[in-house]
């Protein structure tokens, strides 16, 4: 067995015999590499020794991670690894500097971020290649028709400015995301907490394989694990880290979808919320996001864009409402077209003295606005359209 084999199996016993992003083992990896990281936890000389042998259970390390291969293949699978050419080492990489210590109050979860070790992959696009240009949607489970329309929107929208939109194939807002995506043609990614092979939701096995052939589906688990609650908290680390940035659209207060925002703030990513009524409870999460100046609101792609895209080049436009007759008036003729009464007629002296405006000045803008069809004129008077005047 070459060397190449024996790390690449070194990293599947890993990746099954630990839960993703622990501390110590990646320092253990980093040290020792990722043979005799594996040696040393099953000879019980680390700190995560008794959780591998409690998984391990008397088994070889080594025909395990063989026969975790063989499920691999079988299920249409494919296994990544730090040494392979599509792995994003950069984007996972950051994963090791938001760690935080537990004795300042933090948990496991916060302090195991480290990046995984490896990765399980159905589809066939390049993982490093996709995510190069891509941004998270993530968000509330129990969604509205209002949160599934602004999310499909911007997904739809994103993928067809090129980006692959990740998220993590839940119902509610992460479906709706993948959706928008695949409706547009363009790539998704689902970052599952559970094996690649398993449905979760059962609900949406239709929706993952869709998104295996036109995307990616991927997990740091391995075939066949099942989608515990902790799991959820530790892949959304993945998700903010593979992506340029991250849009939260509708997440109720305890939502999990506002951690996968943090997660992006720690990691220097943009942060974006979509703002929603203020009576509603789906999207109290987001409006307490976005009192944080360094949390983003949101509305269309463009505003997306604006943070994900290139500096300078992908600007939002300022939104403008329809140019009026009235835009294109100087300080005088506004002045002068205030002073017109709303339903009666009035002399030329008499608008001047109550716009505060030489007559002699008056006498020669006041035609030009007849010209125009702000005002009317008749027996020396003027006055304001009926159309005009209603509107007053």
């Amino acid at each position: 067995m070459s060397t190449d084999d024996r790390v690449r199996l070194a990293r599947i016993a890993l990746g099954c015999l630990v839960e993703p992003g622990r501390k110590d083992v990646f320092e253990l990896v980093t040290v020792d590499g990722p043979e005799a990281a594996l040696d040393r936890l099953c000879a019980g000389d680390a700190a995560a020794s008794e959780a591998v042998r409690s998984r391990l259970a008397g088994a070889d390390p080594w025909e395990l991670a063989r026969r975790h291969l063989a499920t691999t293949e079988r299920v249409g699978a494919r296994l990544l690894t730090p040494e392979d050419d599509e792995w994003p080492g950069a984007r996972l990489a950051d994963l090791a500097r938001i760690s935080r210590p537990t004795v300042s109050g933090g948990t496991a979860v916060d302090r195991d971020t480290f990046p995984p070790q490896c990765l399980w992959v159905r589809g066939a696009l390049p993982l490093a290649a996709t995510v190069a240009r891509s941004v998270a949607i993530v968000g509330a489970r129990a969604s509205t028709p209002y949160g599934d329309h602004v999310a499909a929107e911007l997904s739809y929208g994103l993928a067809r400015k090129g980006y692959a939109v990740v998220s993590g194939g839940a119902f509610g807002i992460d479906a709706a995301a993948h959706r928008g995506a695949l409706a547009a043609g363009g790539p998704t990614i689902a970052v599952l907490a559970c094996g690649v092979d398993r449905a979760y939701p059962m609900g949406h096995a239709g929706l993952l394989e869709q998104i295996s052939e036109a995307g990616l589906v991927l997990s740091e688990w391995p075939p066949g694990s099942e989608p515990l609650r902790f799991r959820f908290l530790i892949r959304n680390r993945v998700i903010a880290a593979l992506t340029q940035g991250t849009v939260m659209v509708e997440a109720a207060a305890r939502s999990g979808s506002r951690q996968t925002l943090h997660r992006a703030l720690q990691l220097g990513r943009a942060a974006m919320a979509v703002p929603g009524q203020v009576t509603s409870a789906a999207s109290v999460g987001c409006h307490e996001e976005l009192r944080k100046p360094e949390v983003l609101p949101v509305a269309n792609v463009a505003h997306v864009l604006e943070e994900v895209g290139r500096i300078g080049a992908d600007l939002a436009p300022p939104v403008l409402g329809p140019e009026r007759p009235e835009d294109q008036l100087d300080e005088v003729e506004h002045r002068l077209m205030d002073a017109v009464p709303a339903h009666r007629p009035m002399l030329c002296g008499d608008i001047a003295r109550i716009a505060g405006i030489p007559v002699r000045v008056a006498l020669a803008k006041l035609p030009a606005l007849v010209t125009k069809g702000l005002l009317e004129e008749r027996g020396g008077a003027y006055r304001l359209p009926a159309q005009r005047a209603d509107r007053r």
